[in-house]
């Protein structure tokens, strides 16, 4: 490397785009690897492109990867430093994402007059004002790497594949980082193909070579702090919906009920059921249905069985379930239903994030069908709140929905994988054969859940199913019994808060503003934070956290749903909405300037 000016930053944002197919995403996560495994924290946000295969150099078909890493990472960051456009529709539609004097790197090989043209340029993009509002390193990425792929007796078409691995490389220069890991990981992904490694890794070292060589470049090397205060353990860079499959399979484990999955694919949660089906090993068992019914009505059936059973679906597929839900709550079975949200309404934006199936998740059942609604707050404790759900389900004998969404599911974080004996306990309630005081509906005392007889066990055959039933488990139209299991319904899904913690509040405990963000105490304002993941039934101690405050503001990605809940729950406290609904997740710095713009009112 020659002598550079190395530019130290807390944390840094990168952002790769390009056509789909044009490895975007593989950059990304390698980027990201690279980076957790020199020691930096990290956070990401993959940006697919709704459409399987939006035509060629299109703006309908930019697949984004975006990337923040430094010392604490919270969030996979606003505009990025660097930006990677392959192609004029990356750089026409992302550009906007950049910081003003962030560093911006195209394949001008792309350049072409067709290529400007299906972009939506009808001139030179590359205006001497942009110039002076950013870094722009025009690299002849194409020709390179055809260059080197005709060297290697590669034909164009393939050599072209490895387009990804030159961008890489001047990236890996920008950040100060080795080439080492990602040559380790080419190693083990194409064992078998040595031709593919030589291409890839030559490809590769060219881009960091390139960079080295450009004079530009060596004031724009940046040098990003590494993550201190971590607790010392084994980590992994993992994604939300990764994270929900392995806090299952943690479930399975610590109550010793077999686990099952009846599921039906739908983006952005198919990945749940993927990465289950990887560990039959661990006992899991998974069933991809003909459809969402079949496969919540698989999963019940399961849990009828005594599996510790659950169905992953989007927004829409959860509208298809709703029927088999009622089910689940009059058989009053555990089961845990995993809605990793999408923007809708109906089909809607399939790859896009949002937060509004609350009211769906809340009430969207016929009947008075309560269950527990839990949701999960980064990609990491993804884990621990699918182990949560589990563990609720499974002691108080209720479906319950955890809510993620796409931005959770599909965006990476560092994860500590936590020691199985660190994990707590999780007893079924299963009932004792041969009882002779069984009944289907006789509830303990104290959690008013009833029992779990599954079959084969002797002495304690029943009846369960979608009708009304009597204690005893006969079926039953009294009108006065139908209200006393609807009662009995509703107050087992209540005494759920006696078993979970209260909510805490982070940030100046005598703020006037309650809602999140560590920077504005950074910059001496009095702000306080709380984000809510028992939804049904919330914390006890709620009532007590909101009427401490002069000014609440609730921030969702929907219109309101959360906020409109919490009204109904605590009408006395002053609350004001914030929200966004573009399939996007909030930026820190638009909520900041709410949040000023709240405190100075």
């Amino acid at each position: 490397m020659s002598q550079n000016q190395i530019v130290n930053k807390e944390d840094l944002v990168v952002r790769f785009a390009g056509d789909s197919g044009d490895g975007m995403q593989l950059s990304g996560t390698l980027f990201s690897d690279a980076s957790a495994l020199t020691g930096n924290d990290i956070a990401t946000f993959p940006d697919y492109p709704a459409e399987i295969r939006a035509p060629h150099n299109t703006i309908a078909g930019v697949s984004g990867y975006q990337v923040h890493v430094g010392n604490h990472i919270y969030s996979s960051g606003d505009k990025c430093d660097i930006l990677v456009a392959m192609n004029p529709a990356a750089f026409k539609s992302q550009l906007k994402w950049a910081k003003k004097g962030a560093t911006v790197i195209v394949d001008i090989d792309t350049f072409t007059d067709e290529a400007m043209e299906k972009a939506g340029y009808t001139e030179n993009p590359f205006t001497d004002e942009l110039e002076r509002a950013y870094t722009i390193i025009k690299a002849p990425i194409t020709s390179f790497t055809e260059k080197i792929g005709d060297a290697q007796g590669v034909d164009k078409k393939t050599a072209d594949k490895s387009r990804n691995m030159f961008a890489l490389g001047i990236i890996f220069y920008a950040t100060h980082k080795t080439l080492d890991h990602t040559f380790a990981y080419l190693e083990r992904k194409f064992a078998k193909k040595p031709a593919v490694i030589t291409l890839n890794k030559a490809v590769l070292t060219e881009g960091y070579e390139y960079a080295d060589k450009l004079e530009v470049m060596h004031s724009h090397i940046f040098e990003v702090a590494h993550a201190d205060k971590m607790e010392k353990g084994r980590y992994r860079n993992i994604t939300g919906n990764v994270a929900t499959a392995w806090g299952l399979l943690a479930a399975s484990e610590k109550s010793g009920r077999r686990l099952f999955l009846g599921s039906y694919p739908i983006t952005p949660a198919t990945d749940v059921m993927v990465e289950l089906a990887k560990h039959k090993s661990l006992g899991a068992r998974v069933f991809q249905a003909e459809d969402e019914i079949a496969g919540i009505c698989s999963a019940i059936g399961a849990s009828y069985a005594g599996a510790l059973a659950c169905t992953s679906t989007s927004g829409p597929g959860l509208s298809l379930k709703s029927e088999a839900l009622g089910l689940a709550v009059m058989t009053e079975l555990p089961l845990v239903v995993v809605d990793v949200q999408r923007g809708g309404p109906s089909t809607g934006l399939p790859t896009k994030t949002e937060q509004s199936d609350l009211d769906q998740a809340l009430y969207g059942r016929n009947g008075e069908a309560p269950l527990v609604v839990v949701a999960a707050s980064s990609s990491a404790n993804c884990f621990y709140w699918a182990f949560n759900a589990a563990k609720i389900a499974l002691e108080h004998m209720t479906p319950v929905i955890l809510l993620t969404d796409g931005y959770l599911g599909n965006g990476s974080q560092l994860f500590r994988i936590p020691s199985m004996k660190d994990m707590p306990e999780i007893k079924p309630r299963l009932a004792k054969e041969n009882d002779p005081n069984y009944r289907p509906f006789r509830r303990d005392e104290e959690k008013f859940a009833r029992e779990w007889a599954l079959p084969g066990m002797a002495g304690l055959s029943h009846r369960v199913g979608g009708l009304e039933k009597c204690p005893d488990g006969p079926l039953s139209t009294d009108p006065e019994n139908h209200a006393l299991m609807t009662k009995n319904r509703q107050e087992k899904v209540n005494r759920v808060a006696n078993y979970i913690p209260d909510q805490v509040v982070s940030g100046n405990p005598d703020a006037d503003l309650l809602v999140a963000v560590e920077e504005m105490n950074n910059e001496g304002k009095k702000v306080a934070y709380t984000h809510f993941n028992y939804i049904c039934p919330l914390p006890k101690n709620t009532g007590d956290i909101l009427r401490k405050y002069k000014k609440i503001v609730v921030c969702e990605l929907n219109n309101g749903q959360f906020c409109g809940y919490l009204r109904t729950q605590f009408p006395e406290c002053p609350m004001t909405q914030y929200n966004k609904v573009m399939g996007l997740p909030f930026e820190v710095g638009e909520l900041k300037a709410e949040f000023n713009r709240l405190l100075e009112k």
